[in-house]
């Protein structure tokens, strides 16, 4: 099964320590291998965002920031678990390396299955 893990801490949240940097790579890397991460990604500011809604029947196009939420999601992880529980325990390995590496840093992991076209079917 594969899952996405979506990254949420407060915008500001600063910039990354080298720490951090590096034990994430050193841990991607391991885990590309083992054919568990599937692809993962930073995303830019929401300064540098935009959404496009539908409402009352009406589009919009609103550029950022958005001023709207306290957290944003920062960054993504496509994961290949056997498990629900298996791809949470990832999620919570995550935390732990944000809790060791990156003092300070708040935020959480929300932790989604990807459905395919046969999870829909019937």
């Amino acid at each position: 099964m594969r899952f996405m893990n979506l990254v949420k801490s407060a915008e500001n949240a600063g910039p990354m320590p080298q720490s951090f940097m590096d034990a994430m790579a050193a841990a991607s890397e391991q885990s590309r291998q083992a054919g568990k991460l599937l692809d993962t990604g930073g995303l830019a500011s929401t300064a540098r965002s935009t959404r496009v809604r539908v409402s009352g029947g009406e589009l919009s196009v609103l550029d950022g920031p958005f001023a709207e939420g306290k957290e944003v999601v920062g960054g993504y992880g496509i994961v290949e678990a056997a498990s629900r529980e298996e791809a949470v325990e990832g999620a919570v390995w995550l935390m732990n390396m944000h809790r060791e590496h990156w003092p300070g840093w708040e935020g959480e992991v929300e932790v989604r299955q990807i459905m395919g076209p046969e999870d829909f079917a019937g």
